[in-house]
């Protein structure tokens, strides 16, 4: 990204903040699900990893459960946060095992993939108002 280059907002169009640390996700592996101009999967869905979309990632040939050290990946556990592919988020939602996603840490380029009401469905973000919640 250039300075010329405008920074991407999340899917509610705010600034995207980091999706996770530990491990280093994104595809630029800086924590964050910028996409940038070469990342041709669309890295941009931030989600928290489950079994359920584990076992799905590695049923249709995406396994990132195992660890691949040539690649400096350690491999994913449940509760890990990671910048995932929006059309393997978008696969595991039609087979019904779609991950959490985290709207602020999303990237709004998912939004040529899935539509936000979809990723609405599945969000775990905390709202800034939690009065709702008593």
């Amino acid at each position: 990204m250039t300075e010329s280059t405008p920074p991407e907002r999340n899917v509610l169009g705010g600034d995207l903040e980091p999706c996770g640390t530990d491990p280093m996700t994104g595809f630029h592996r800086n924590g964050s699900c910028v996409v940038g101009p070469h990342d041709v999967g669309l890295h941009a869905v931030c989600a928290v990893m489950t079994d359920e979309f584990l076992a799905h990632q590695k049923a249709v040939g995406n396994d990132l459960s195992t660890p691949r050290p040539e690649w400096d990946f350690p491999g994913l556990v449940p509760g890990d946060r990671w910048c995932v592919v929006a059309a393997r988020w978008l696969q595991a939602y039609a087979a019904g095992v779609a991950a959490p996603v985290v709207l602020a840490s999303t990237s709004e380029r998912a939004l040529e993939v899935v539509e936000l009401e979809i990723l609405r469905e599945h969000s775990v973000d905390v709202p800034p108002d939690i009065s709702s919640w008593q």
